[in-house]
Order: structure tokens, then C-alpha cells, then sequence
């Protein structure tokens, strides 16, 4: 464990508070598991619908620690050179005609050396000098295949890496490493044995009214109450991509830069592409009206 995030973190009480502060307003199970995974230290994999907050977890605890914040978007045929390490050939080959020039003799390991390395998101995480740790985000791993899942597991569990031509790589200063999934694909036993696990569900809506208010400054309680209640409703229909924090967000501050004090059908109707990315799903809520939309409560 390091010992400057057991002295900028001694309880999980200080960390809600650093959340709180940064205004990400977690339930105590999440604050909970990212106080293990910075403690422990181990991996945590964080899954959930897409937009319930996940990545700007890892985007507060890079906050709170002071640490870089390193992404690793995953996608399909992603492989182990892009996430860890490249050989920079244009170099390479600049070396070879220097050394040419001067007549001197370059070897294979004058050229494969750290000099031509180029660190890609895993390596620069294990490569961090600190005090602090790095943050390794490992954004949506169940877009990659499992050859990559694979090769994640030395990382995981060793904070460590093997480069053929340089030997294994081991962190000095382990990073934080969080893992997010919308679980569009079962992940295999061996990842998640190696990592904490925490579901993040969609917040109740007391909370997401003070997400919303806190993220967009100035928001009437009103229009957030109006904003949550429309919300429930899309969410309980069957959607292609319900509205998650993130998009209810972008909602409240399309309202708000329009003047919109009072949420009504017209305003609901004309914004809807901000909280909405599917044309089925708009055509869903305009065949049902926009004052069923906005039917909800008020303050």
C-alpha cells in the first residue's frame, strides 16, 4: 500500500468527503469499494448501465490524489502493443543513418532500448515515478476480446509487465487501477478474480435531483425535480439507451442555457435530442406526447 494514499485517505469517511467535495455523490458500497481499491491495494471493477458515472469515478479519485489520470478506451481488436508499449521506428531508423554517418556501430540493443520506447496506457501507469500513484483507467474492457483479458492478468495481479526485449517490467509505485464494463459481454472468471467488484445502479432520484443541481449550477429545484421525474418515466419504458446521469446532465444544461425555468412540453420536445441518442426512442416519447413527459411532480 502506499503510504501517501494512507495519508490522504486514512478512512472511508475521508474519501466521501473528497467526493462530496469534487461533487460525484456516491452511495456508501461504491465508496466503500473505491476505498479498498486505494487501500488494498487491487483492482476494481466497476460495471453498470452506460452514463451511471463509472468512468467519472476514476476521474475523481485521480482528482482527489493529485495522480495523472491514465485512459485505456478499449474496443474490439484492441491488442497488447497498443495498450502497453510501441518501438518508435522513425527513430530507429534515424539512429541507424547517424551512426551510419559517423561510421560508427550500432547493435540490436543500442535500438531496442528505453530510448525508442513509446509507453502506451498500461506501461505509463506502471512506469509512474510518483509519490502519488497513477490512475489506469481500463475504460469498457467488455468491448475487447479475451486474448487482451488475458494479457491484463499480469498486470492485475503484479502490477507488472514482461517486454521481450527489455525483461519484466515491475511498477514501483503500483497505479490504481479501475476497470469499467456496460456489460455487453460476460468477462471471464480469471479478471474478475483478480478485482474488487461493484455494480453501479442508476441513483434514486432524491440523489440524482442533487447530482444534477450540484453538476449544473443555478438549477432550480423545480426544473430538477420535473427533469428527474421525466427521467423515471423514459426509464421505465423500453428503450434502446435509456438516460443515464450523464445524459440528464446534458439535459439540465440544454434547459438552462435556453431559459428554461419551468419544465413544459414544448421545452421537453425541442431537447430532446439531448437526452435521447436513438431516433426510435424520440419517436417513442413523441407517440406517447410531450405532456406525458413532463406529467411528473413538482417541488
Amino acid at each position: 500500500m502506499s503510504e501517501y494514499v494512507e495519508r490522504a485517505l486514512p478512512a472511508v469517511g475521508s474519501l466521501r468527503t473528497a467526493l462530496d467535495a469534487l461533487g460525484y455523490l456516491a452511495d456508501d458500497g461504491l465508496v466503500t469499494a473505491l476505498f479498498l481499491a486505494l487501500r488494498l491495494p487491487q483492482p476494481l471493477l466497476l460495471e453498470g448501465e452506460a452514463g451511471v458515472g463509472k468512468t467519472e469515478a476514476a476521474k475523481s479519485v485521480a482528482a482527489i490524489l493529485g495522480s495523472p489520470l491514465i485512459r485505456l478506451q478499449c474496443y474490439d481488436g484492441l491488442d497488447a502493443a497498443e495498450a502497453l508499449y510501441e518501438w518508435n521506428h522513425p527513430r530507429q531508423l534515424l539512429g541507424i543513418r547517424l551512426a551510419e554517418a559517423r561510421h560508427e556501430q550500432i547493435g540490436e540493443d543500442d535500438l531496442f532500448s528505453e530510448a525508442y520506447l513509446l509507453r502506451r496506457p498500461v506501461l505509463a501507469a506502471l512506469s509512474h515515478p510518483g509519490p502519488a500513484p497513477a490512475v489506469l483507467l481500463i475504460d469498457e474492457i467488455d468491448r475487447a476480446d479475451d486474448d487482451f483479458e488475458a494479457f491484463l492478468l499480469e498486470v492485475l495481479a503484479e502490477a507488472a509487465v514482461t517486454i521481450p526485449e527489455l525483461g519484466t517490467v515491475r511498477a514501483k509505485v503500483p497505479p490504481v487501477v479501475l476497470l469499467t464494463s456496460n456489460r455487453t459481454r460476460d468477462l471471464h472468471d480469471a479478471l474478475k478474480r483478480r478485482c474488487l467488484y461493484h455494480w453501479i445502479d442508476y441513483p434514486p432520484t432524491e440523489r440524482l435531483i442533487e447530482i444534477v443541481r450540484r453538476r449544473v449550477p443555478g438549477t432550480s429545484r423545480e426544473l430538477a425535480v420535473a427533469v428527474a421525474a421525466a427521467v423515471r418515466r423514459l426509464r421505465a419504458l423500453e428503450l434502446q439507451k435509456a438516460p443515464g446521469i450523464a445524459e440528464t446532465i446534458d439535459w439540465i444544461s440544454a434547459l438552462r442555457l435556453l431559459g428554461v425555468d419551468v419544465l413544459d412540453a414544448r421545452a421537453a420536445g425541442s431537447t430532446l435530442g439531448s437526452l435521447l441518442k436513438y431516433r426510435e426512442d424520440q419517436e417513442s416519447v413523441r407517440e406517447r406526447g410531450a405532456d406525458w413527459l413532463v406529467a411528473g411532480p413538482r417541488a
